[in-house]
């Protein structure tokens, strides 16, 4: 029988088998930030233990910087104080490091494709959820716990259990004006937030092969919404064009050696998965968000269902409650007054012009507060090159520096409490934008749309 491409990497870096079912995995790469690293680094020191490879490991601050006057001390007293802590241990223990100012700065699951450091067939962990981002070129990637980075600090190895494994092909042509966040958006409203609970998941079909590389990576992040372990796409051309030529990445024949090996990461003809789903690309439409978990997503011309199958009705209606909407409600016409473009989902330079495509001419909405925020330093410098900050400044966007922001209450870009975030990032959990803020996730081109007209509007009837 045939091997899935989870099973090719996977085997590939089995050190050991344990009775039990339990795997020693070797991990190719480490990325560390400043919330998850200063524990796992006392770990080591309270056990007197060596970093084992640092060669294979890099950091960067991304999750609670200021995006804005970053070149001055960070006021935010915890803030400052975990920043510190990473600078501290990475210079203790000869890290490489992207600090605040550096070129290669910026969020974690950005800088480490656009450098190089993401290759197919890699495995590679950091301390945050949405480490499957790296997924999307053929890698096994998937977050890990402040202890287990703590053993891979002390080991380059963690213990695993094999998750099973899922495929799903989505084929056909996606439709005007959908992008891979209402791709994915769409498979987690099918499958629920819980629909992929203990697997890993390949993404397959012809308008997945039609994606760019930073588009494959919006579905990847995405995974872990579903419960996904992570998320795989096998490398193609697509990919190879992407990683040629980058920072760290092979060069002359060493990189034409390595794509020889990438691309005998495919799934076999014949392999076999533990569970499978196929979608049809007309069937997706631009989509966005109503309730406090990613799952409750509906089309964006649709109504909020009358219930939801998969949750029990009293946690259906607390999640409405909180978001004051009505079951069988439309969101048509709904006044928005923030909007948030960036996180390691939609942060990348495609996302910016895009967003900056759509808004060229016009202006947002008056009561709206727009806010856009580039995924690394790299992102930021190819958007000022291009011209995209004076079309967002015009439009009367805020672009501010690179760093998580607005995904998560935890730095100074929160929203509101009661206040409505079309937002491009991930999750939509109470208060994950601020106490009592209310997020609707969407894509990039829905939150531009959005922020110009000031509500949610049927986005179609806007698009040239």
């Amino acid at each position: 029988m045939g091997k899935t491409l989870f099973d090719k990497v996977w085997d590939a870096h089995v050190v050991k088998q344990i009775d039990g079912g339990i795997d020693v995995l070797y991990i190719d790469r480490h990325l560390i930030h400043e919330v998850t690293s200063p524990q796992a680094f006392s770990e080591l020191e309270t056990r007197n233990l060596p970093l084992f490879r640092k060669e294979k490991m890099v950091a960067t601050p991304d999750h609670n910087i200021p995006t804005k006057d970053q070149h001055l001390p960070i006021k935010d007293a915890l803030s400052k104080h975990q920043v510190d802590r990473l600078l501290e241990n990475c210079a203790k223990y000869d890290v490489e490091l992207y600090g605040l100012g550096h070129p290669f700065q910026g969020i974690v699951h950005v800088i480490g494709p656009e450098l190089g450091i993401t290759l197919p067939g890699r495995t590679m962990v950091c301390g945050d959820s949405h480490t499957s981002t790296h997924g999307a070129f053929g890698a096994i990637a998937f977050g890990i716990g402040t202890s287990q980075v703590a053993q891979v600090m002390a080991t380059q190895c963690l213990l695993q259990s094999k998750p099973k494994t899922m495929r799903i092909t989505i084929d056909g042509e996606l439709n005007k004006g959908v992008l891979a966040k209402d791709v994915i958006l769409h498979i987690i409203a099918e499958l629920t937030a819980a629909g992929g609970t203990g697997y890993f998941i390949e993404y397959a079909g012809a308008a997945i092969r039609s994606l760019s590389m930073e588009a494959r990576m919006t579905v990847c992040n995405m995974s872990i919404e579903m419960g996904a372990r992570g998320g795989m796409i096998a490398p193609d051309e697509t990919t190879f064009d992407y990683i040629e030529g980058r920072e760290f990445t092979p060069k002359g024949e060493a990189f034409e050696q390595a794509v020889a090996y990438w691309k005998t990461l495919h799934s076999d003809a014949d392999a076999v998965f533990d569970q499978e789903y196929h979608f049809d690309a007309a069937d997706i439409e631009p989509m966005i968000t109503y309730g406090t978990n990613p799952g409750m997503g509906i089309k964006i011309k649709g109504n909020i269902p009358e219930r939801l199958a998969a949750s029990s009705q009293d946690s259906f209606h607390k999640s409405l409650d909180y978001m004051g909407f009505l079951p069988g409600e439309s969101l048509m016409g709904k006044e928005i007054n923030h909007v948030f473009i960036g996180s390691c989902t939609n942060s990348r330079i495609e996302d910016l012009r895009i967003v900056a495509d759509y808004v060229k001419g016009k202006k947002k909405a008056a009561h709206v507060q727009a806010m856009i925020v580039p995924g690394s330093k790299q992102v930021e410098k190819q958007a000022i090159a291009e011209g995209l900050d004076l079309i967002l400044k015009e439009a009367g966007f805020e672009l501010r520096e690179p760093g998580c922001s607005a995904c998560l209450g935890m730095n100074d870009d929160k929203v509101p409490a009661g206040a409505y975030c079309v937002s491009t990032s991930n999750r939509n959990f109470e208060g994950r934008q601020g106490p009592g803020a209310r997020t609707l996730l969407a894509s990039p081109l829905v939150a531009a749309v959005t922020a110009v007209q000031g509500k949610i509007v049927d986005i179609t009837e806007f698009l040239n």
